[in-house]
């Protein structure tokens, strides 16, 4: 019997909304990356990722996580970079 656990055993028998999920999973709890609000979609043998990041440093991290995860899919990393900066002065409420 055929374990269909995770890892790199039978990459290829998990439903591809499975696969989605257990990188969402990955990126959320991986302390690189820590990302919730990211879509991933699973078509073939290509993962699409998509969303927005605060910066470069954590959009790069999102690769390296997800090639750990599942070496043999393609990346297709549509993220965008939102840099957060504070506003030049302070808004003055009357």
């Amino acid at each position: 019997m055929q374990d269909k656990g995770h890892g790199e055993e039978h990459p290829f028998e998990e439903a591809p909304e499975y696969r989605a999920a257990r990188l969402r999973r990955a990126l959320a709890e991986d302390a690189r990356t820590g990302e919730l609000g990211l879509q991933v979609d699973i078509r073939g043998q290509h993962v699409y990722i998509s969303g927005t990041v605060s910066s470069q440093e954590y959009k790069d991290h999102l690769d390296t996580v997800l090639h750990e995860q599942e070496p043999r899919l393609q990346l297709h990393n549509d993220v965008h970079v939102v840099e957060v900066t504070e506003p030049p002065d302070s808004e003055v409420l009357r």
